[in-house]
């Protein structure tokens, strides 16, 4: 460790917090850009291994939800990364990363560099291109049932992560499908709907499009001015319009069993006003006891 440089071994102090072993590479010209060549989950530590697996090899790192917390998002192919730093984790080569599909994080961004192809001259940034609005309906209502899985917005999960993280037995169905991020979240329901166009997080959905104003307003009136996909959102959740009846979202407890779930659109504005308040525009700072929520317009 004495033979590293002093800014790089800050550098690997400050961002990894591991029990396993962790060196820093430094080849002497290497590449600062990558692209996504398949859907790469994105995690805000570079141990991937203490999340699917841990200590036993079995065991995912999940909180009192159920959730693995470690999960920011899934990349979709296409998506350019800047190469801040690189590590060997367990053998695996890893980088931390920062991308302009996401918000930067105070744990830093990694990813598994097999997930990825490299270069050393800057990339072309993923196309988005937004698919027609009966698409992205059509799409979301296809989901109905899918299981809510935390940074999730790849429906049919990533295969890859038995190949590079194998666990060490045999899992249930239901730990399978969570090993292998095969569900959905809140906004990544909608970001893969629609191509990945959309903001990824709900921070930045309640700024997005344009605001429909319903402070003020009944919930039978806020009703009457919803078209399909209107964002009923707020900071950590949203929900969807699919039509002048439903709305759709990805929750945990909206339904018997979570997940991906078509609801009243009135039944589901009440039960919003019951616990928040509408307002045209999302304060830029709230009240710890403040819970206001906005519809959003974005076609």
């Amino acid at each position: 460790m004495k033979k590293l440089g002093r800014s790089l071994l800050g550098a690997l102090v400050v961002t990894l917090t591991l029990t396993a072993c962790a060196t820093a590479q430094t080849p002497n010209d290497p590449p600062r850009y990558a692209r996504a060549e398949k859907p790469t989950p994105v995690l805000n530590t570079p141990d991937f291994r203490s999340a699917f697996g841990g200590a036993d090899g079995k065991t995912l790192a999940r909180d009192s939800q159920g959730l693995i917390r470690a999960v920011e998002f899934i990349a979709l192919p296409g998506t350019v990364f800047y190469i801040e730093n690189a590590f060997n984790v367990n053998g695996a080569l890893m980088y931390q990363i920062n991308t302009a599909d996401y918000p930067p994080q105070k744990t830093g961004l990694f990813i598994d560099s097999r997930f990825v192809s490299l270069s050393k001259e800057p990339l072309q940034p993923r196309s988005k291109k937004m698919p027609p609005e009966k698409t992205i309906l059509e799409r979301m209502a296809s989901k109905q049932g899918l299981r809510y899985v935390w940074g999730g917005n790849t429906s049919q999960g990533i295969p890859e992560m038995f190949q590079f993280y194998p666990p060490s037995q045999k899992l249930s169905r239901p730990e399978e499908d969570m090993w292998a991020l095969y569900g959905l979240d809140c906004s990544g329901l909608l970001y893969e709907a629609a191509d990945g166009a959309t903001p990824r997080n709900t921070s930045d959905l309640i700024a997005f499009g344009k605001p429909v104003l319903i402070e003020g307003l009944s919930p039978t009136q806020i009703a009457a001015k919803l078209q399909p996909l209107d964002l009923i959102v707020w900071k950590g959740h949203v929900i969807i319009v699919l039509d002048q009846h439903n709305t759709i979202e990805s929750c945990i407890g909206c339904s018997a069993n979570g997940g991906v779930t078509v609801r009243d659109l009135h039944a589901v504005i009440k039960q919003v006003m019951s616990q928040r308040r509408a307002v045209n525009n999302y304060p830029t700072q709230t009240a710890p006891n403040d819970k206001p929520f906005v519809v959003r317009r974005f076609i």
